[in-house]
């Protein structure tokens, strides 16, 4: 098949490609250091794609923006909080792939949705909360990391998880950026072969649509750099909140 049969072979409607389009752009922005909208992403390509081949879909366009995002904040990486993370990661991640290869297509959406909610939970709890004095121990250190690698492979879900960590260790906004930057380019590299021949959630097809779709993730990560010190993250956080808890709701029940 050319590049050009297999998108056709697609066959989206108009509204599912801008859906596509608008989720590569948003995840450009998102890598940019712009936080909490990544859930946002993974609804809106679970609606157009199915839970689980979103996954596959979704994650060789992370690898492309974790490149970009290493690239421009490298500088900033505090390696000593990836090595307290990672090995505890991976358990997770071998762990999501055992999980999500033994249950159904409509168990996993439901594993997916409850992830979510759950995420968007311990978001609203820590906001309540506006505190920074979150547990900062070991063992905190290897739920964390445990339960982020377990929600990056059911549904590129990590994010909240992670967040709240980078909150315990009082990282800056750029040391923020660029140590999660480098922690997921890692690990989506490491999920990436289970996507292959595991899960089979990434092909040749997959690979031509992300392909297309790698211009407007780089419009978007550097719109975001050019917006990340101006906006205010009061009613931002707010709107994302309230519309990913939405979207986690209508996934759960769909």
């Amino acid at each position: 098949m050319t590049y050009l049969e297999i998108l056709q072979a697609y066959n989206f409607s108009v509204l599912q490609w801008i859906a596509v389009f608008l989720a590569a752009f948003v995840l450009g922005f998102s890598k940019s250091g712009i936080k909490g909208i990544g859930i946002i992403i993974v609804i809106t390509l679970a609606f157009v794609f199915g839970e689980k081949a979103s996954t596959g879909v979704l994650l060789p366009m992370l690898i492309a923006a974790d490149i970009i995002a290493v690239t421009y904040y490298n500088r900033h990486t505090q390696w000593r909080f990836i090595k307290k993370l990672l090995p505890s990661m991976i358990i997770g991640v071998l762990v999501g792939v055992w999980v999500g290869d033994v249950i159904s297509e409509v168990v996993f959406k439901k594993v997916m949705a409850l992830i979510i909610i759950g995420s968007i939970g311990i978001m609203l709890f820590f906001e309540k909360r506006n505190s920074k004095n979150v547990p900062n121990n070991q063992w905190f250190s290897r739920a964390t990391g445990f339960l982020a690698g377990f929600t990056t492979m059911i549904g590129n879900l990590a994010g909240p998880i992670s967040n709240i960590y980078f909150l315990a260790v009082r990282l800056p906004k750029n040391e923020f950026i660029g140590t999660a930057a480098w922690l997921f380019f890692i690990i989506n590299v490491f999920k990436l072969p289970f996507h292959f021949f595991v899960w089979h959630t990434v092909n040749k097809e997959s690979l031509v649509l992300n392909a297309t779709l790698i211009p407007l993730i780089i419009l978007g990560f550097f719109i975001g750099v050019a917006l990340v010190k101006k906006i205010s993250n009061l009613n931002y956080r707010k709107f994302i909140i309230a519309v990913t808890a939405l979207g986690g709701i209508l996934l759960l029940f769909r």
